[in-house]
Order: C-alpha cells, then sequence, then structure tokens
C-alpha cells in the first residue's frame, strides 16, 4: 500500500513537472510554435474544401495549391480594401477634430463639475507634456556649450556590409516581421494539406504504442470536432462582418468595409473581441457626424446582431460541438494570451479543444476535460445526493424538479433518486454519514417522493380505499379483480423509501397496489389474503439488504405458495444474474434490476384490459 501511493505521488509529481516544461517550451519557443499552430489550425479550416475538390477527380497537389491561391486571394483582396480605407481615415483624422472638440464642449457645459475639472486636468498636463522637448533642447545645448573646450576622439567610418535580407527589412520596416511569419505559416500549411494522412500516421506511431485505438479515436475526434466548430465559425464571423458593414453603410457611417472586416476577424477572440469591434464604428461615427443619431443607430446594429448571432445563430450551428465551458474559453483566452500575445488570443479556442480532447481519451489528462470541458461537473444523481448531504433541501429538490421537466417520473426515480440513496446506503456502511445527515437525507427525499405522488394520476383506486380516482391512463386500466399487488421493503429506510417510489409507478400505469412496512409478515399475510393479492413484490437497495430479502423471499414463498414473487434488486451491479447468484436456487421468483423492468413483468402475470368509457 505504501508503494502504491508513492508511485502515485511520483506519477503526479512527473505530470506537474511535465507540464511546467511544456509551458516553458510553448513561451520560449513561440517563434516556432506560433507559425506552427496557425498553419495546423489553417489546414483544419481548409480540408474540407480540399477534399471537395478530390472528390471531383482533382489531385491532391492541385486541390491544396486551387485553395491556397483561393483563400490568399480572398484575403488579398481584403487586406487591401482594409489598408486603403486605414490610410483614408489617417488622412482625414484632423477634419475630425472640430466635430471631436464640439461634443466634448456640450458635455463639458459651462465647465463646472467632475468633467470640467477632469478636463482641465487633462489640458494643464499637456501643457507640462509639451514643455518637456524645450527643456531636454536647453540642457542638451547647455552640455554642448560645456564639452566644446574637450579633446575630440577620433572616429573611423567603416562602411557597412551590403546585405540584401537587412536591407529588404529595414524597406519593409516593421511590418518584416508578420510577412515572414505568413510566409512560414504558408509553407506549413501546404505542407499539412499535402501530407496530412502521413503526419496523422506518424503522430498516432509515435504517441500510440500500445494504445492504437484510443490515438485513432482521439485523432480522428479531434480533427472532425475542429474542422466543423472552424469552418462554422468563419461562416458566422464572416456573415456578421458581412451584415454589420451593411447595416453601418445603410445609415452612412464612412469606411463600412473596415468595420465589417473588423468585426469578422474581432469576432474570433473570446468576449473582448466583439465589444472592441463594435466600439470602433461608434467611435467613427461620433468623430464625424454632429449629433448622436448615427452614433445611436451603430450601437442599435450591434445589440441586435449580437443578439440574434450569440443566442440563436451559434448554439444552433456549432454551440454544442467546442466541448468548451464558457469559463474555460475565458482563462484559456488569457493564458494563451498570455504565452503568445495577439495570435493566443485567436488560437486560444481551437487550441483550448484540443486539450479537451487529448483529457477524454487519456486517463492522465482526465482532469483538462473535467476542468475545461463543458460536461456537468458532477451527475444530475451525484449532486442531487450532495445538495442532501450539505442539507440543502431547496436546491435538492430543484435539481429534481429540473430533471422532472424534461424526463418522466420513472425516469427521475431510477436516475436520480435511487442512486442517491443507495450511495447514502454506502456512506453509512463505512461510517461517513452520520445518523442525522442520513435521516436529513431519507425525510428530505421521503417528501419530495409523497410531493410527486400527489400529482400523478392514479387510474384505479387504492387497494385500501374504496374511491375510484381516474387520470391521463383511465382509458386502459387493467382489470382490479384480476391483478393485486402488495410492495413489500426488504428493510425500513431506504427500502422502505423505494417501495413507495414502486407503488406510485403501479398505480400510476393501472394496477391496484399496496405498500405495507417492512418486517410485518402478519400485515403483509393479512394484505395478501384480504386483496386476493397474486403478485408480491420484494424491494431492496443493495448490496447491504439481500440476505433480508432471502430471508423474508423464503418465509414469503412458504406462506403464499400460489403467488408470484417478484424481486426488485434496484441498480445491483451486475445485473439479474449477480443477484440470483447472490440469493441463490432456493429464493423463488423473477428478479429486475430496473423500474423499467416492472410493468413489462407484471403484465405477464395479467395485461390490463381496455375500461369501458
Amino acid at each position: 500500500m505504501v508503494r502504491t501511493r508513492e508511485i502515485s505521488a511520483s506519477s503526479k509529481s512527473l505530470t506537474i513537472i511535465a507540464f511546467v516544461l511544456a509551458i516553458a517550451a510553448l513561451y520560449f519557443g513561440r517563434t516556432v510554435f506560433i507559425p506552427l499552430a496557425l498553419a495546423l489550425v489553417l489546414s483544419f479550416l481548409l480540408t474540407p474544401f480540399v477534399n471537395l475538390l478530390e472528390r471531383i477527380r482533382l489531385q491532391r497537389a492541385p486541390s491544396v495549391i486551387v485553395v491556397m491561391v483561393l483563400a490568399l486571394a480572398l484575403l488579398g483582396l481584403a487586406t487591401w480594401g482594409v489598408a486603403g480605407q486605414l490610410v483614408e481615415i489617417m488622412a482625414h483624422m484632423p477634419d475630425y477634430k472640430e466635430n471631436l472638440d464640439a461634443k466634448i464642449q456640450s458635455l463639458h457645459g459651462a465647465g463646472s463639475g467632475n468633467l470640467g475639472k477632469a478636463t482641465a486636468s487633462v489640458q494643464q498636463l499637456n501643457k507640462e507634456l509639451a514643455a518637456v522637448p524645450n527643456r531636454i533642447a536647453n540642457q542638451t545645448e547647455t552640455g554642448k556649450q560645456a564639452g566644446r573646450n574637450a579633446r575630440p576622439l577620433p572616429v573611423q567610418v567603416a562602411p557597412p556590409a551590403s546585405n540584401l535580407v537587412q536591407e529588404l527589412g529595414a524597406l519593409l520596416g516593421p511590418l518584416s516581421g508578420p510577412i515572414e511569419t505568413a510566409i512560414i505559416v504558408i509553407i506549413f500549411t501546404m505542407f499539412m494539406l499535402v501530407k496530412r494522412e502521413d503526419l496523422r500516421n506518424r503522430a498516432i506511431r509515435l504517441a500510440g504504442r500500445g494504445h492504437l485505438s484510443l490515438m485513432t479515436q482521439a485523432f480522428d475526434d479531434a480533427s472532425r470536432r475542429l474542422s466543423r466548430y472552424l469552418l462554422l465559425q468563419c461562416l458566422v464571423n464572416a456573415g456578421y462582418g458581412l451584415l454589420f458593414g451593411l447595416g453601418l453603410f445603410l445609415i452612412g457611417v464612412p469606411h463600412a468595409l473596415l468595420w465589417g472586416c473588423v468585426a469578422a476577424v474581432f469576432r474570433f477572440i473570446p468576449y473582448v473581441g466583439t465589444l472592441a469591434a463594435a466600439f470602433l464604428p461608434i467611435a467613427m461615427a461620433v468623430a464625424v457626424f454632429p449629433g448622436w443619431r448615427q452614433a445611436a443607430l451603430a450601437f442599435g446594429i450591434f445589440v441586435v446582431l449580437e443578439l440574434i448571432v450569440s443566442n440563436l445563430v451559434e448554439p444552433l450551428l456549432y454551440g454544442s460541438h467546442t466541448g468548451i465551458s464558457s469559463i474555460a474559453i475565458l482563462v484559456a483566452a488569457v493564458f494563451w494570451a498570455t504565452l503568445w500575445g495577439p495570435v493566443g488570443l485567436i488560437l486560444s479556442t481551437p487550441l483550448t479543444v484540443c486539450l479537451v480532447v487529448l483529457g477524454r481519451y487519456f486517463p492522465q489528462l482526465r482532469f483538462l476535460e473535467v476542468v475545461l470541458g463543458d460536461e456537468p461537473a458532477l451527475p444530475p444523481d451525484q449532486l442531487f445526493y450532495q445538495r442532501l448531504v450539505a442539507m440543502d433541501q431547496e436546491e435538492a429538490t430543484s435539481i429534481a424538479e429540473k430533471y422532472l421537466k424534461e424526463n418522466q417520473v420513472q425516469n427521475l426515480y431510477e436516475s436520480i433518486i435511487i442512486p442517491a440513496l443507495k450511495m447514502a446506503e454506502q456512506d453509512c456502511y463505512v461510517d461517513a454519514l452520520d445518523d442525522a445527515t442520513k435521516d436529513f437525507v431519507q425525510r428530505s427525499v421521503a417528501e419530495l417522493i409523497e410531493d410527486i405522488g400527489d400529482r400523478l394520476p392514479e387510474t384505479v383506486p387504492r387497494a385500501d380505499s374504496g374511491e375510484s380516482q381516474t387520470g391521463r391512463n383511465s382509458s386502459y386500466a387493467p382489470d382490479t379483480s384480476q391483478v393485486t399487488i402488495v410492495c413489500v421493503p426488504a428493510r425500513a429506510g431506504s427500502d422502505e423509501l423505494a417501495t413507495i417510489m414502486l407503488a406510485q409507478l403501479l398505480r400510476n400505469a393501472g394496477y391496484r397496489a399496496m405498500e405495507v412496512n417492512a418486517g410485518a409478515i402478519k400485515e403483509i399475510s393479512t394484505e395478501a389474503s384480504r386483496d386476493h393479492a397474486n403478485v408480491i413484490f420484494l424491494s431492496c437497495l443493495p448490496p447491504f439488504a439481500t440476505s433480508s430479502v432471502r430471508s423474508l423471499c423464503k418465509r414469503l414463498a412458504a406462506a403464499f405458495p400460489q403467488r408470484t414473487i417478484i424481486i426488485g434488486l434496484w441498480h445491483l451491479d451486475g445485473g439479474a444474474e449477480a443477484g440470483r447468484e447472490r440469493l441463490g436456487a432456493n429464493c423463488p421468483g423473477e428478479i429486475l434490476t430496473q423500474f423499467s423492468e416492472v410493468l413489462a413483468e407484471v403484465q405477464k402475470v395479467a395485461v390490463p384490459q381496455e375500461r369501458c368509457a
């Protein structure tokens, strides 16, 4: 045991060290990894178009060339148009100054108030900053006067070596870096598109030793999810930018093409990008037009488009295909932006999808899916039980009610309440649940079952009542003289709650069913004899009550040899076969493990007859 703990701790330490080293490699090697990641994302995006050309009998290499040429041509046209409009904006920037000053004066009013004080402070700061160059010039002149008498040092000027790359870099200036990255990305993308099967097979061989099937599933899932997500996101963002630019053009905002392209590109940046894309054209409308009408219209266009796209279009098209939670998208954006800057913001979602896929298929990385994935942190049954253990009956009831809105009562009992009661029994067995908490769990479940039972329609009278109640199943109810069921719990507590749920479902389905107290053989005999019950149903939550079921089953079989005995071992691991092994051959009766099997088994005794109107 000690050795196992040491191995587990060592494995966790190695995992942490590996992640730290991976993050350090991503940061210090970003010059290489950024173009590689961009090329990988572009290859996923363009693969469907290459496949489309290959289906019309075009070879792989020509297909890749055609797709890349079209993509670069489209990108070049958009860049050319955007650059032209940017130059035009810079040229007309002085023309907007008067309009902005007028708006500031209108907001300033008479110069009083907080805004007036802030404006005065800014103006005073501008004056001080403007005087700084004069002071520096005076200090420089003073230094020159002091150094005129100093002896000059001989300086030898060497002609610079001619280097074509350096001269080209000096000519392009700040654009040289992005252009170099773009060229590398284009080369990587073309190579990945042409050799994608070979790269996939090599990656599977490298990482899939002994896990060939697992790695194949991971690659297929990642490629399918990423390709679909990226393609749909590009289409949605392009449509968003087109509609946004068209709306701005119709209300007269200048450079609508620029703002539409900016909106389409910025929407790839989670959360912040959309707000930045809306701010720029609104600021332009404020600067150009004398009033506030166009700015308000631009804001209205943004709000309407964002509501429609975010709440209708995106969830419908790819909301369920990313597999990432909302908070994970935000954290991933901050993480990748810290590592790789603005490029990391754009690549954050695709890269995080890859991490979620890895966490789904590799047990060592399972925490990635839990932390980043959009699956619920706890299954509904565990969440229901957790809130009961926390003595939060209100939230536990809310979880059950929410589940009941989309599922039937039988599913609620079978998938939520029975597993929660079973977890409570297991925790009590290992002394992980005190008596007070156990009583609270059982009392809360009993109140919930009673409340649901009051809302369930019963198609026949209760066995102990002469009143007839009809409901939604009244057209097809059994002949009550033919089928009467006595539901017997193996023990008090959770088994009794399971018995109450069973009787509710049977009555709702049209059968005469009654539940009795646990251990009351005399009461069971009385009820079975009085109502001529032809089915006795034993209900138990395994594994701790099977001995009670075995004993009770033998006694009932001896007391009522002509009755049909059905045993419910709810959610027993191993199914009915494991139940038969536990109870032994001397215990008669059919064994069931799910509520969904109950009606089919009872119908073997007697099929409900159609009721007359």
